[in-house]
């Protein structure tokens, strides 16, 4: 069996920090409960979510969904430089009005079906502006320094849903397997759905065993635990939101709650009714 782990833990609203190495790394395939962005400056690195390579270039800006399966592979014959931002959905919400949300650009991300924005030009690039003020940031050492990197990050995160809503960024295509991508997409937009694998195969007019077999070279993931995966994480996310785990374990597509609930306690270490206590 596959196994994902969640990494990286968020104590507080906003987590923004600077990191820089020259190392070799292989991160294995993971998730995390919290919105992630990452301004990649400098390295030669391949940037794997949800089955899609991306091969970054300085500047890219990634971004990575919670629950987003994904891992990178990282060069080390070159630094690997970037800004890595940890972010509470509470946090964005909290700049959020009716003329404007930051998470806007997640959004467009997730409807152009592409996790890598790369600024066209970036001379002429007010976000480019914004990014290099932002990484400047982290050698000062002046008053409020941390307060002041916050307010770059707000200045930067207003930049760039700007540059999408106003289609000034590319968002990059993969090579990746179209009809593994296809896949993926109706199995995120169907997830409460009957998702079993001679229906997803008749779905989309292929074999079981050519589709199971492509699935597991294009992604890591073998499909069905994929499916579980998602489905546990969907119903972890429900029942912190307030829903009972019984209601939890149908709307994210289980059938039987003793099955779910075995699921839920291998993946989690706790009982679905753990999650929901206060």
């Amino acid at each position: 069996m596959d196994i994902y782990e969640k990494k990286g833990y968020l104590n507080s609203e906003f987590r923004l920090f600077h990191l820089t190495g020259k190392e070799s790394l292989e991160i294995k395939t993971h998730y995390h409960d919290f919105d992630k962005i990452t301004i990649f400056l400098k390295g030669r690195v391949s940037y794997i979510i949800e089955g899609k390579n991306y091969e970054l270039k300085p500047y890219d800006i990634v971004l990575v969904k919670h629950n987003d399966m994904h891992r990178l592979v990282v060069d080390n014959s070159q630094v690997y430089d970037r800004i890595i931002v940890y972010i509470s959905p509470n946090f964005t919400n909290a700049y959020k009005t009716d003329d404007y949300d930051l998470n806007y650009c997640f959004q467009k991300a997730r409807a152009e079906h592409s996790n890598v924005l790369r600024i066209p030009s970036l001379e002429k690039s007010s976000l480019f502006s914004s990014i290099v003020r932002l990484e400047h940031s982290f050698s000062d050492n002046g008053y409020a320094a941390g307060l002041y990197r916050q307010v770059l990050f707000l200045e930067f995160m207003v930049h760039l849903n700007r540059a999408a809503f106003k289609n000034r960024l590319e968002f990059l295509d993969t090579e990746s397997n179209s009809k593994v991508a296809e896949i993926l997409q109706y199995i995120n937009d169907n997830l409460t759905e009957d998702l079993s694998i001679g229906h997803i195969a008749d779905t989309f007019f292929i074999s079981k065993y050519y589709m199971m077999r492509q699935f597991k070279q294009e992604t890591g993931y073998t499909l069905g635990n994929y499916i579980s995966r998602k489905r546990l994480l969907l119903a972890k996310e429900l029942i912190l939101s307030g829903t009972a785990p019984a209601q939890a374990c149908f709307d994210c597509g289980y059938r039987d709650y003793s099955t779910f609930s075995r699921a839920y306690r291998r993946l989690f270490s706790e009982s679905p009714g753990a999650a929901s206590s206060p």
